[in-house]
């Protein structure tokens, strides 16, 4: 099994350094195959600007093997020579954008099997923002203000993106909402892995995470780790 990567937004101007490194170090290194899924940008037809601010930013860091995958439909979702792309890869990133557009063109996909298959074989499967917020159990829709069921690479939980500007907002009724489901608050430029003992969370970069659970709130930052049950 690999490892996940959750991170708040604003990727590739330069401040998700740490946590990028990390997921690709863990990920094997600068020539580990990594692809990126720029579906949510699709939407407002963004996500070629989108992917190639993503390539720049990995080969900054000195990433080798890099591609931007046409992930902008369902039809493409389910096109086999894009699937097996991102069976073969060690890194997968999902961009920031359209949330809910993101969750249903990936659900139930071949695209998304091979983004399972490739993380059962060991890869790193990173998201942003939307990105992130779709790996989890659930997700919130902000155009429709509904909460939708995720592709559950992180059961029982809930993202709240960009947490340290408006993310933070939506905590008081999600948590009424769900009283059940732990919501995590990431800032921007703020990434958490469970790259710990035992599947443990750790947290990465310049801000925080906040864990809402069991009616309270948990801070953690920079090189502390935590559980998710």
């Amino acid at each position: 099994m690999g490892y996940l990567l959750l991170e708040g937004g604003a990727e590739f101007g330069g401040q998700m350094r740490d946590p990028d490194l990390r997921a690709i170090e863990l990920a094997g290194g600068f020539n580990a195959p990594l692809r990126i899924i720029p579906t949510a940008a699709a939407p407002d037809d963004n996500h070629r600007r989108a992917g190639n601010n993503g390539i720049r930013w990995f080969q900054s860091l000195g990433v080798n093997d890099i591609e931007s995958l046409p992930v902008i439909d369902k039809a493409a979702a389910n096109d086999e020579e894009i699937a097996n792309s991102l069976r073969d890869a060690k890194l997968i990133y999902l961009l920031g954008g359209f949330t809910h557009y993101l969750g249903q063109t990936l659900k139930d996909s071949l695209a998304w099997k091979a983004v399972e298959d490739a993380h059962i074989n060991g890869a790193v499967i990173a998201g942003s923002s939307a990105g992130a917020m779709v790996m989890c159990g659930f997700y919130y829709d902000p155009g429709s203000g509904k909460v939708v069921e995720g592709l559950n690479l992180v059961p029982n939980s809930l993202v709240l993106p960009h947490h340290n500007t408006f993310g933070k907002n939506w905590a008081p009724t999600l948590t009424k909402q769900l009283p059940d489901v732990t919501l995590l608050g990431i800032d921007e430029r703020t990434g958490m892995i469970d790259d710990g003992k035992d599947g443990t969370w750790n947290v990465y970069g310049a801000g925080e995470v906040v864990l809402y659970r069991d009616g309270g709130m948990d801070r953690y930052n920079e090189g502390d780790s935590f559980e998710l049950r």
